[in-house]
């Protein structure tokens, strides 16, 4: 197929044969990956800012080392140490940064559609690398590629999603890529913090965890956003660790062979204990590994790529 998109601002219009198509061209980027110099021309010239308004540690470092694996001229924004403390609008911000003529915008930022407000007033492509409580599309599509690493499928796959469903933009991206793929979908978390709607997206919701894990060929764990809660969901974080955390004990619920992953930063013995945090099952760093390769193939495509430059 042709990649016909400007911009990446959600999974939820992406069509099956779209994801497949960036994890084919992730494979071809992951092969550069491994190579002793790691560097192919296929971006020489074009410009990527990261525009990110909220912190972040995996997303961030990993578009910034992705843009220069692909040999773009990469410009890292922080709005910490930017104009926007001084009272200047979002709006006014890109811009800006606009006139400065780079080719793609990565943006991250605390408001739900702020990818899609800057979409319809630049020129250059947005990658949105999380909005609120919107999206996250490729931390789905990075979670997408781990899943079929390791299994070598979807479809038919039980993946156990446990935690802060209510404020997490990871969810709703899983939910079209892993969704859309065939997999069955299994929702938990306390009530207080898993909306009604999640019970129209053909997922399974519960509040018992045990319930959520049994037979589960993958459990993805997901932090407690205390940044984004306005009142109390929960007694306290030991009644949520010892009701909603994932220990050996409910682990052993499980598939034989299923795999443990975590969007990052976990909260150790909060929601994962240490010894399932680091154990060989596992996958954490294997997906912060693979979002290097999905955000490669997402510049490349943006760019202009139709086939991966050696």
């Amino acid at each position: 197929m042709e990649w016909h998109r400007r911009h990446v601002l959600g999974l939820s219009d992406f069509h099956p044969e779209e994801m497949e198509f960036v994890i084919d061209t992730a494979r071809s980027m992951e092969e550069v990956l491994t190579r002793d110099i790691k560097k192919v021309p296929a971006l020489r010239g074009k410009t990527v800012v990261n525009l990110f308004f909220e912190a972040s540690t995996r997303t961030r470092t990993s578009f910034e080392i992705a843009g220069k694996r692909l040999s773009a001229d990469v410009v890292n924004f922080s709005s910490a140490t930017s104009s926007v403390t001084k009272g200047e609008t979002l709006l006014d911000t890109a811009r800006n940064i606009e006139a400065m003529k780079p080719n793609i915008l990565v943006v991250r930022h605390s408001a739900s559609g702020a990818a899609l407000f800057l979409s319809r007033h630049v020129s250059c492509s947005i990658i949105n690398a999380g909005d609120g409580q919107n999206e996250h599309p490729s931390q789905g599509l990075l979670d997408l590629y781990t899943i079929l690493k390791v299994k070598g499928k979807i479809a038919g796959l039980k993946i156990a999603i446990v935690g802060d469903i209510l404020h997490s933009r990871v969810v709703r991206s899983d939910l079209h890529s892993l969704g859309r793929m065939g997999a069955k979908l299994w929702l938990c978390g306390p009530a207080t913090l898993v909306p009604r709607e999640m019970e129209r997206t053909g997922a399974v919701v519960t509040s018992d965890i045990r319930e959520a894990v049994r037979g589960a060929d993958v459990v993805i764990m997901l932090r407690i956003q205390l940044e984004r809660q306005k009142t109390a969901y929960f007694p306290s974080l030991r009644e949520y660790s010892r009701r909603f955390g994932l220990n050996r004990d409910v682990f052993s619920l499980a598939k034989d062979d299923a795999v443990i992953m975590h969007p990052g930063p976990i909260n150790r013995g909060v929601e994962l204990s240490d010894e399932l945090a680091d154990c060989e099952r596992s996958l954490v760093l294997l997906q912060v590994e693979s979002g290097v390769a999905v955000r490669m193939a997402l510049l490349y495509l943006l760019a202009g790529g139709s086939h991966v430059a050696h």
